[in-house]
C-alpha cells in the first residue's frame, strides 16, 4: 500500500519548531586536495549489501558528481561525471571517473549508488540526457559492474545497462528534452537496499507519480530485483499536491525499523507549503510494506540554518547514519561545490535528531 506525505503533516513544521534539527553553519569552502578546476556535489559512499560503509584496498571511497568549473555553476548538471572520491580525516582526494570512456546513448551521469559485494562493485546511477541532442533532462535508472583487481581496484567495467525497461503504470515519464531545475519530472538517483528480513534487493528512486492532476507529484519510487532482473513497483509514498521532488531517495535499516529518506527545496514545495525548508527528509515503517509515517511528525530531520538556507544539500544517510552532503550556497552566495562536513544522525522510532558526536 503506497503510502502519502500530506500538505497537514508539512504545515505541522510551522507549528512544531523543534521538529527537524538545524546544520550547523557552514564556513568557507575551500577544495583541500580535490581539483580546484571542478565542481563536487551529489555523493555517496561505497557501501557493503547491509549499507555500511566499506572499503576498497585499505581505503575508504566514496563517489560524487562533478564537472569542470565553467563559472556557472547550473552548467554543472549538463557536464557531471561520477568521480572516485577518497576520504582521509576530513580531507578528500579525487582518484579520476569511475567508469572508463564507452560508447553510449545517454550524455552525461547523474547521481546514484555504490555496492561492494562478493569481490564485484557495482554502480547503480542515473543515466541523463541523451547523446543524440546535448542539454536534455532525459532520465533512466542504468548500471555497470566490475570485478575488484588484484590492486584492490575495479578493473574491466561492464558495458552500462539499463536496469528497467520503460516508467511502468505508477511513475510519470521523465523524457522530456527541455525543462528547469525544480520543475522537472524525475526518475533517477537509484539507491541499492537489502531487506534484513528476507534478503530481498530493492532499488530507491526519485520519482514522479503517474496520473497526477497536480504539477507537485513527488514519489518515492521503488524496484524490486526477481528471477527475471529489476522490475518497477508501486511507490513507497508520494508527495502528490505538496511537492514536486523527493530526490536522492533512499532506504536505511536501523533497530529493527525500515527508514526512507530523501532532499528536498523550499521551492519545490506547492504554494501554501513554502514555510517548510530545504532539509533532509524521511519517513520510517515497520516493513517494507509500509505503512510509512513521517519522521518527527512532519517528515523534516535536518534543515539549513534560516539565515543560510541553501548553504548545503543532497543529504545521504547511510546505515550507520553518517549523513554526506555538498556545500551549496555560501553567505556571499557563491557557490560551493566541495562536500560539507559530514553529520551524524540517531534514530528512535519515529524521532529522529542530529547527534552532539562528530561523524566518525
Amino acid at each position: 500500500m503506497t503510502s502519502r506525505w500530506t500538505a497537514e503533516q508539512v504545515r505541522g513544521i510551522a507549528a512544531m519548531p523543534g521538529a527537524g534539527a538545524l546544520i550547523p553553519g557552514v564556513g568557507g569552502a575551500g577544495p583541500g586536495r580535490l581539483d580546484a578546476a571542478r565542481l563536487y556535489w551529489d555523493m555517496w559512499p561505497l557501501q557493503d549489501a547491509a549499507g555500511h560503509r566499506t572499503e576498497l584496498a585499505g581505503r575508504e571511497l566514496w563517489m560524487a558528481l562533478t564537472a569542470p568549473d565553467r563559472g556557472d555553476p547550473a552548467l554543472r548538471h549538463f557536464e557531471a561525471k561520477i568521480h572516485w572520491l577518497e576520504r582521509v580525516g576530513d580531507g578528500w582526494t579525487d582518484h579520476g571517473p569511475v567508469l572508463p570512456d564507452m560508447p553510449v546513448p545517454y550524455e552525461r551521469e547523474w547521481a546514484g549508488s555504490a555496492l561492494l559485494h562478493d569481490g564485484i562493485v557495482t554502480l547503480f546511477f542515473t543515466a541523463a540526457g541523451t547523446a543524440a541532442r546535448a542539454g536534455g533532462y532525459q532520465q533512466e535508472l542504468w548500471a555497470a559492474h566490475a570485478p575488484v583487481g588484484e590492486d584492490g581496484w575495479p578493473t574491466i567495467w561492464s558495458a552500462p545497462a539499463p536496469l528497467v525497461t520503460g516508467y511502468g503504470p505508477h511513475y510519470m515519464p521523465a523524457d522530456a528534452h527541455e525543462g528547469a531545475p525544480g520543475t522537472i519530472k524525475a526518475f533517477r538517483d537509484p539507491a541499492f537496499f537489502r531487506d534484513p528480513a528476507d534478503g530481498t534487493e530493492y532499488l530507491a528512486f526519485t520519482a514522479s507519480l503517474a496520473g497526477s492532476a497536480s504539477a507537485f507529484n513527488g514519489a518515492f519510487g521503488l524496484a524490486r530485483k526477481g528471477a527475471d532482473g529489476w522490475e518497477l513497483i508501486a511507490p513507497a509514498f508520494h508527495a502528490e499536491g505538496v511537492n514536486n521532488e523527493l530526490e536522492r531517495a533512499h532506504l536505511v535499516f536501523h533497530a529493527g525499523s525500515y527508514y526512507a529518506f530523501w532532499s528536498t527545496q523550499n521551492a519545490t514545495f506547492a504554494e501554501g507549503l513554502r514555510h517548510a525548508p530545504g532539509g533532509l527528509y524521511g519517513m520510517v515503517a515497520d516493513s517494507m510494506a509500509g505503512p510509512w509515517r513521517p519522521l518527527n511528525g512532519t517528515g523534516l530531520v535536518l534543515a539549513n540554518p534560516a539565515d543560510r538556507p541553501q548553504q548545503t544539500y543532497s543529504w545521504y544517510v547511510d546505515a550507520d547514519l553518517t549523513v554526506c552532503s555538498f556545500v551549496d550556497l555560501l553567505r556571499d552566495d557563491s557557490f560551493g561545490g566541495v562536500p560539507a562536513p559530514l553529520l551524524r544522525l540517531t534514530l528512535d522510532g519515529e524521532t529522529a535528531a542530529l547527534a552532539l558526536e562528530r561523524a566518525a
